[in-house]
């Protein structure tokens, strides 16, 4: 088994490449447990709705079609997300994600303390999870 370093992740955000602006990020797929236990049984469960998070923190810029510039206009709206373990080509060891439909419900578009790199954190959620692998 091989061990995997993030050093190159892909994440563009509504069309935007911002990967070279990005320090951390996660990506969630759920399918939530409903259970479906009936008298006489054992538990059982039965699988309900899906449920995606995106989270992302990227260094603040405020320089156009840049951080701000691109998420800024997405909050309370759904929008797409692309991530990939690697910016190379799309593969079976390189899989893309693309999520679309996603809600971002805040930004916080200022958040440092003085002295510290001016940091911003997004949550996205919901939406419609593809995993693309060629």
């Amino acid at each position: 088994m091989a061990a995997i370093v993030l050093k190159n992740a892909y994440i563009t955000i509504n069309g935007v490449t911002l990967s070279d602006r990005a320090n951390s990020v996660s990506l969630t797929y759920e399918i939530e447990s409903v259970e479906a236990t009936v008298f006489g049984g054992n538990r059982s469960f039965v699988g309900g709705l899906q449920n995606i998070a995106v989270e992302v923190e990227f260094l603040q810029d405020f320089a156009a079609l840049e951080t701000e510039a691109t998420i800024f206009p997405l909050v309370g709206t759904q929008t797409s997300v692309i991530i990939a373990p690697d910016g190379g080509a799309v593969s079976a060891t390189n899989p893309f994600y693309t999520v679309t439909g996603t809600y971002l419900a805040s930004h916080t578009p200022v958040a440092a303390a003085v002295g510290e790199l001016a940091m911003t954190s997004l949550s996205f959620t919901g939406g419609t999870l593809v995993k693309t692998t060629s």
